[in-house]
């Protein structure tokens, strides 16, 4: 490997790293009103009354609902950064690629809180159980689709993880065979 190629690779580990102790606060810092604010836009559209109060919640046709931060998502978004910084891409396509994760997903979790905010407003009968059941599950399959349409859209080959695994391996199973011939 060369030289450029390993610091590549640390730093991409370091931020990773670095993002995963802080990654509590930050990206709820940042996704929180990045979230918020769109979805009162919205639900203000389906009711000019609505309110945005103190906390992040909402009053809209004549009920309350938080957006607490399970909702904004985190912990997705986190994910969403391993997947792309484990990958081993050029900067300007790693760029692009956690853009795109990064407002696809917003624009995904903002429709669904507000379907949710409409679906709760109307008095869906089932609303709990296909909030809980879009809770753990779609989630996780919102995050597999973001990803699998990133790889797909930016021609991306190599797998997360395991590409570098495999990369450091060789380098290193290499630079001893080389080792070994000079010594003979």
């Amino acid at each position: 490997m060369k030289k450029k190629e390993i610091y590549d690779l640390i730093l991409r580990y370091f931020v990773l790293l670095v993002l995963g102790v802080f990654s509590s606060t930050l990206f709820y810092f940042i996704f929180t009103p990045l979230t918020v604010y769109p979805v009162f836009w919205f639900v203000s559209i389906f009711d000019s009354g609505a309110k945005l109060l103190e906390g992040n919640v909402f009053f809209f046709e004549g009920i309350y609902f938080e957006i607490i931060p399970a909702c904004v998502a985190g912990a997705a978004y986190y994910l969403l950064f391993i997947l792309n910084l484990t990958t081993p891409m050029n900067y300007k396509k790693r760029l692009k690629s956690l853009l795109f994760l990064v407002f696809v997903f917003l624009a995904a979790n903002i429709l669904r809180i507000v379907l949710f905010a409409n679906l709760a407003a109307s008095g869906f009968q089932y609303f709990d159980v296909s909030h809980i059941i879009v809770w753990y599950f779609g989630s996780t399959f919102l995050v597999a689709l973001v990803w699998f349409a990133n790889v797909r859209l930016f021609k991306i080959v190599h797998v997360p993880i395991y590409s570098d695994f495999v990369r450091v391996i060789k380098d290193v199973r290499g630079g001893k065979r080389g080792r070994r011939k000079r010594k003979k």
